[in-house]
């Protein structure tokens, strides 16, 4: 299909030369980080395709040419160098040499600042979840004994940050005492920001005389969404990654193929409307969220792997792609 046939060929191009120049174990490292991406990002594009029926054309096209640089060299390259940074008191500079120069002292600096890093993703991922539960206008539920109840909270004014904030002072509260503030504070700036792009993405649907000024100033308030949005997504699989390998091309090239796949995906989705066809998929989309938002929490507390927080997120997004069909059938039936 179009929609994937550049990345595949540019993929095979990129393993084939990790192949050739670094060898076996080289190229089953980037593949393996490809897969990891891709499944921990599954419900990413699922919950972007959503947010880019209401972009133009032109911002969709955007999103997957600036947004995929961004992607790459930004979330993937530059800001665990920032975090790192910020964590440790150095200078991006001097960050950015370690993970040149010595990848394995940076891998272990970057393991120490997972304090931060999951305490933000989970914060911020935990409220996109709960503002998509917590809605009582939302009619359509998928597990409709939990959904149905909670959609009806919805109705207590900014439920989703109480909710949020309360978890978030509990966890500080069982990490180690040295890490409590660094919890507390990563986790509000997730609360924080997430209310700043939800607040800056509402503010432009106000009527005014000069539409394409607004759909301009839309646009570009949902790509920031979609970027912080996948940014907290992708802080999992980036510290997953030194797992595997501290060897910064070959994270940058496995990562970087996987999110170009998972963009690819979200323009289909979008492109094929398949969001209307298959109605329950958002949802499992969103459990899946919630579930990676919790195992990011977990992950403060005691190691969760990779492959469990995976398999999570890609079991709801299957089950609701098959009850979407069930009930497709029973319709037409």
């Amino acid at each position: 299909m179009k929609f994937f046939l550049l990345p595949t060929v540019v993929s095979v191009l990129i393993l084939a030369a990790i192949l050739y120049t670094l060898g076996w174990a080289a190229f089953v490292t980037a593949a393996l980080l490809v897969v990891l991406e891709v499944t921990l990002s599954f419900d990413n594009a699922v919950v972007n395709a959503r947010v880019l029926t209401n972009m133009t054309h032109v911002w969709r096209n955007r999103f997957l040419t600036w947004g995929m640089l961004i992607a790459v060299v930004g979330t993937r390259l530059i800001l665990p160098i920032l975090i790192v940074s910020a964590s440790v008191l150095l200078s991006p500079l001097a960050v950015a040499k370690l993970a040149a120069f010595a990848p394995e002292e940076y891998a272990h600096l970057l393991e120490g600042a997972r304090y931060g890093i999951y305490a933000f993703g989970g914060a911020f991922l935990l409220m996109v979840s709960l503002k998509y539960f917590l809605d009582d206008n939302k009619d359509i539920h998928w597990i409709k004994v939990i959904e149905r109840h909670i959609s009806r909270w919805g109705r207590i004014e900014a439920i989703e940050i109480a909710i949020a904030l309360a978890f978030l002072s509990g966890i500080s509260f069982l990490v180690p005492d040295i890490a409590q503030a660094t919890v507390l504070v990563a986790g509000i700036i997730g609360i924080v920001l997430f209310i700043l792009m939800q607040g800056l993405a509402s503010s432009f649907s106000i009527e005014t005389d000069n539409a394409t000024a607004v759909a301009a100033q839309s646009g570009l308030a949902l790509f920031i969404y979609l970027n912080v949005l996948d940014s907290a997504f992708s802080l999992d699989s980036v510290v997953g990654a030194f797992a595997l390998t501290t060897s910064i091309p070959i994270i940058v090239a496995g990562l970087g193929i996987g999110a170009w796949f998972v963009r690819s995906l979200t323009i289909y989705l979008v492109e094929k409307k398949t969001l209307d066809s298959l109605t329950y998929l958002e949802h499992g989309a969103h459990w899946a969220i919630f579930g990676l938002a919790i195992s990011m929490f977990a992950d403060l507390l005691f190691h969760v792997p990779e492959v469990i927080t995976g398999l999570i997120g890609l079991a709801f997004v299957l089950a609701a792609y098959a009850s979407s069909i069930l009930s497709r059938k029973k319709i037409a039936a």
